[in-house]
């Protein structure tokens, strides 16, 4: 549930951006929670053909969805994956990659630089005295190399969920762990391209029973109704198992979609919207907007408002929300058919036929 306010915060950060191919809008907002913890990250040049989008939803704190903001980028860049052409296994190391860089004293650090004020002083002047220097004295940027007090960090105990977009070429990749969404807009129809993580799911059940945790009214040891996320390292103490295979894992779904002249626009958003509106509710709504608004990060904003709640005995729309608006500027020239293909989730359909399926 959250601590809420006695009235919300609808200030909003918005922001705009454009390449060649695309153009970008997104904005987010605190609403009637006491803190803000989305975080998101938007690059329309993550190298020269590349553009990278992100939204991050975090929950016990803002620190984790913070540093993947910052982070998780940068690691799919330095993937030899990632130089090789394999964007997918880059993205699902990368995600992977953030639980490690988040132990030691360098995770602490960091960390706490990104916490509150009192945390961040102290994680600046550690900095200065246990970073690592080569021997004319310059800093090194090596998580393995530091130590200090805090060499036995285990991790933070908050978490965050990660939805990412890359799009290369005719190329969209879409990597989520946790329940934010992408969902694409093809001649009007809600794809979703990613899958809420919820304990659940029969294949989240399965792994997080075999690893020794248990499911109490839908959260994972009765305290967390996410099966993926990264941070969260109490879910993550078993010693005889793989990363992805832990009560609760930062593993993320990959789906790899080849884009037709038909894709008209992408979005990443956090729960916070899909609680209020469905994926195919979102595709109408930013349609209708579109028609008036060429601003897409006004189109977001009113999405925001629209799911804001009157009030926090509602329920649904009080929570925080972020989103992210991807519009490809020209049909992408590509004689691929519309079919998509995924390395993990089967191949995105109609978000009705989804909801069906599930209901």
């Amino acid at each position: 549930m959250g601590i809420y306010l006695s009235t919300p915060k609808t200030e909003k950060f918005s922001a705009d951006g454009e390449s060649e191919r695309l153009r970008y809008g997104l904005s987010s907002m605190q609403g009637w929670r006491a803190t803000m913890e989305d975080a998101h990250a938007a690059y329309t040049d993550l190298d020269d053909s590349t553009s990278f989008f992100g939204v991050y939803d975090g929950h016990g704190g803002k620190v984790v969805a913070k540093f993947c903001a910052k982070f998780l980028h940068q690691e799919v860049l330095k993937s030899e994956a990632y130089v090789t052409g394999d964007i997918g296994t880059s993205l699902q190391k990368s995600f992977l990659r953030m639980d490690e860089m988040m132990r030691g004293q360098r995770g602490w650090r960091e960390l706490s630089i990104l916490g509150d004020k009192i945390n961040k002083i102290t994680g600046m002047i550690e900095g200065l005295i246990w970073s690592p220097r080569s021997s004319d004295g310059i800093q090194v940027d090596d998580w393995a190399f530091e130590e200090g007090p805090h060499s036995d960090f285990a991790g933070p105990t908050s978490g965050s969920t990660a939805c990412v977009a890359v799009i290369r070429n005719n190329q969209l990749v879409v990597a989520n762990a946790g329940d934010s969404r992408c969902v694409i807009s093809r001649k009007g129809q809600a794809y979703n391209l990613s899958r809420d993580h919820k304990p659940d799911l029969e294949i989240e059940k399965e792994r997080i029973l075999k690893a020794g945790g248990f499911i109490h009214a839908g959260r994972v040891n009765g305290s967390l109704n996410l099966a993926r996320a990264i941070g969260d390292m109490e879910f993550k103490q078993n010693k005889f198992l793989p990363a992805e295979k832990q009560i609760l894992t930062s593993n993320p779904d990959i789906n790899t979609v080849e884009l037709c002249d038909e894709d008209e626009f992408v979005v990443l958003a956090c729960d916070g919207i899909w609680d209020c509106m469905s994926s195919q509710q979102l595709v109408d709504f930013i349609h209708e907007q579109l028609h008036s608004e060429t601003k897409l990060s006004v189109v977001c904003e009113r999405v925001l408002d629209r799911c804001l709640a009157p009030s926090t005995a509602v329920g649904e729309g009080c929570d925080n929300m972020t989103m992210i608006l991807v519009q490809f500027k020209r049909p992408a020239q590509s004689s691929a058919s519309t079919e998509e293909q995924s390395s993990s989730n089967g191949q995105a359909e109609p978000e009705t036929q989804l909801e069906r399926s599930e209901s």
